[in-house]
């Protein structure tokens, strides 16, 4: 057995003048960092088990308890630091590679934070929400090139769409990489804010067929769970082609996350390892792909719209085209900082575009064409709040998911541990013991109370740039201005630098 090389990743800080030796810390940590020295009587913390999930320290009846970055410096560099160190010496130790849970952590630039929105002054008035209407409700479809009326009513069919009271769904996260409770919160919260949540390439589970009316259901390469009474359960159908972590890679759920609950819902044998495999094995071309699309539509008597959602990589906006031109209602697209529960490091930190250049891409794209209206167009990854809700509309999205910042809304403390199944929050796990630490009911009203919030500072938003109605800043990059950004981006984006 060779040495290991690593230090702990956090320093556990116990104040012996508070801690009363209760235990809590012991029973509240899945990776088993704190216990009970029995001889000693006193319990006692092992750092290198640490993943500073925050869980003893916010449940510490005394507040004895702290955790922060263990205090070793390495002799490290511009180039060796001390992350890439610690990498080198794990793979020497394993031989595998380095799987993670979230999304990219590098510090690559947000574009989000260099942009600004305008602002209504004297020529054009701004609207206070709280007194005058203020339109979000927003469709998610293909839109009719014209409207027909005949005898002052609508003549013209069309085609079906998902009616949201907000521009804000629930990601892609599928039952078996996070709990049945995650899901619960999720899908009720939907319901209560008129919106949408999405399963995921995992199923649905039979508790979860009643939120039907507000639920996606994705179709994977693994094709888990699908069947005809699953297609036909949801609002619409999601193509899941890639996603914005693990571009061209397919997924995996380890056969210890496969219990008999996920095992029925997937349609797997209890205790095996699900693989999605990279590709659809029977989509190798825009035709292939077009002929799943109406597979689906066919499946679903053409009541229920069907898109396709594909990772932000360097050709995205040619690959939109031929999405919108196969078929699809909507296209989602994943940014390289989307959210997962698994990945490995270096697909996930190297592999794929910012989703602000990817959307304008699109977008721009597709207007030059002129088939903008073939399709509704959906921004995933790297949502964190009301006004990159705001930019990313503007930059021409019609509506976005939200996926980390939904479940940190319903406890998540980011230690980027979810690939290990221990997740002390009882979101990203299959313990029964963990899992049933998030309660459903409370987890909805929460995730529910985030969605209500934007939405108020949405309508703040508008009403200070004097628009009434979110179809109005759809595209509408005039309301943007660029702040420290080079001539290309500009270019990219598609807006002016402030000032101009």
């Amino acid at each position: 057995m060779s040495l290991d090389l690593l230090t702990p990743e956090f320093l556990i800080e116990r104040d012996r003048n508070r801690c009363i030796d209760c235990q809590v810390c012991v029973r509240q940590c899945a990776n088993e960092a704190h216990s009970l020295d029995e001889e000693e009587e006193k319990v006692v913390s092992k750092d290198e088990k640490c993943v500073a999930c925050q869980r003893c320290v916010v449940m510490c009846p005394t507040h004895a308890l702290s955790i922060r970055r263990f205090p070793l410096e390495f002799r490290e560099n511009a180039l060796w630091t001390g992350r890439t160190i610690k990498d080198i010496y794990k793979q020497a130790a394993t031989g595998g590679i380095l799987s993670t849970g979230m999304g990219n952590d590098k510090p690559y630039p947000i574009f989000w934070d260099h942009m600004l929105l305008n602002a209504s002054q004297v020529t054009n008035p701004s609207i206070d929400p709280l007194r005058e209407p203020m339109e979000l409700k927003t469709f998610i479809g293909r839109k009719p090139e014209k409207l027909e009326f005949k005898d002052g009513k609508l003549a013209t069919k069309l085609p079906p769409q998902m009616e949201l009271d907000v521009p804000i769904l629930f990601s892609a996260m599928s039952f078996g990489s996070i709990s049945l409770n995650a899901h619960k919160s999720l899908a009720r919260a939907s319901q209560q804010e008129g919106t949408f949540w999405n399963t995921g390439e995992g199923g649905l589970h039979k508790d979860l067929y009643q939120y039907g009316k507000n639920t996606i259901v994705q179709v994977a390469s693994g094709r888990f769970g699908v069947d005809p009474e699953y297609l036909n359960a949801g609002a619409a159908v999601e193509i899941k082609i890639g996603q914005g972590a693990k571009p061209g890679i397919g997924g995996h759920l380890p056969g210890e996350k496969v219990n008999w609950e996920v095992s029925q819902t997937r349609m797997i044998p209890e205790g095996t390892d699900a693989i999605s495999p990279a590709p659809h094995h029977d989509i190798y071309s825009i035709e292939d792909l077009h002929q799943l699309i109406f597979s689906l539509k066919e499946a679903t008597n053409y009541k229920k719209p069907v898109g396709v959602k594909i990772a932000a990589v360097h050709n995205v906006a040619a690959i939109a085209s031929g999405i919108a031109r196969a078929g699809a209602d909507f296209i989602t697209i994943d940014g390289f900082r989307g959210g997962t529960g698994s990945a490995p490091l270096r697909t996930r930190d190297s592999v794929g575009i910012p989703i602000e250049l990817a959307l304008a891409a699109v977008d721009t794209r597709l207007r030059d064409e002129g088939i903008r209206g073939l399709v509704s167009i959906i921004s995933a990854s790297s949502i964190r709040n009301s006004s990159d809700v705001v930019k990313a509309i503007a930059l021409g999205a019609d509506a976005v998911y939200i996926g980390t910042a939904a479940l940190i809304s319903l406890g998540c403390h980011m230690c980027q541990k979810c690939n290990t199944g221990k997740c002390n929050w009882g979101i990203a796990t299959q313990d029964p013991n963990l899992t049933k630490r998030l309660n459903p009911e409370i987890g909805a009203q929460r995730a529910a109370n985030l969605i209500r919030a934007w939405k108020h500072e949405i309508k703040e938003m508008l009403g200070g740039m004097g628009i009434n109605a979110l179809e109005s800043l759809r595209g509408n990059r005039l309301m943007l201005r660029g702040v420290g950004l080079s001539d290309r981006d500009l270019n990219i984006l598609g807006i002016k630098a402030a000032g101009e």
